[in-house]
Parts: structure tokens; C-alpha cells; sequence
């Protein structure tokens, strides 16, 4: 199998270590865990689709759109105590080295000639 791009790596990690956060959510939150699991693995698909498709541009537009939700979700998480700061502050660095590569990658291509 050829070596995947590193975006796809750190995306598919973060997912991992979300959906791992989100499971010990309590129960009147799972909702907000769930939504947060969900949007991960959305992120995922588009940066993939992105990697392996042909409309690059669009999938990684739609990858920054989530990224920006997940950012609002996972403020929602820690404002209601689900995830202490050091979690908080992991994910939110973790999504912010996603959404610098895919906004890299984004003008990289839109650059490019079709």
C-alpha cells in the first residue's frame, strides 16, 4: 500500500482519539459527542476524497467547513465540562495543524491548472 499523505494520517488519529474521548461522554451529552464523532469522520472522508478523487478543490472546501464546526463542537464540549483543558487544548492544536495543511493545501490547488 503506498504511503498515505500525512493529513490523512493526523485527520484519521484525531478521528481515533475522538471517537475514544466521545464514548466516555455521559449520557445526557452523548448527543454532542456523537455529532463531534460524526463530523470527524466526515472530515475524514473529504480529505480523502480529496487525496484519491477527482474534484479536489470542492472536497477540501467542504473539509474547511467542518473543520470549522468542529472547532465550535469541541468549545461546546469543553464549556459543558466533557473535555478538561488538557484535551481541549490537544484537539484544538491537532485540528489546527489539520486546517493549516488542508488551507495548504487548498491554494496549491486552486493554483494548479485543470
Amino acid at each position: 500500500m503506498p504511503e498515505q499523505p500525512v493529513i490523512l494520517v493526523k485527520a484519521y488519529d484525531l478521528t481515533l482519539w475522538m471517537a475514544r474521548k466521545a464514548e466516555r461522554f455521559r449520557r445526557p451529552h452523548r448527543s454532542v459527542g456523537d455529532r463531534i464523532v460524526n463530523e470527524s469522520f466526515n472530515l475524514l472522508e473529504d480529505l480523502v476524497s480529496a487525496s484519491y478523487g477527482r474534484n479536489r478543490v470542492a472536497s477540501l472546501d467542504r473539509a474547511q467547513h467542518r473543520i470549522n464546526l468542529l472547532r465550535f463542537q469541541l468549545r461546546m464540549a469543553k464549556d459543558l465540562g466533557l473535555l478538561n483543558a488538557d484535551s481541549y487544548g490537544f484537539a484544538s492544536e491537532s485540528l489546527d495543524e489539520v486546517g493549516r495543511m488542508a488551507g495548504g493545501w487548498r491554494k496549491a490547488a486552486s493554483t494548479q491548472p485543470a
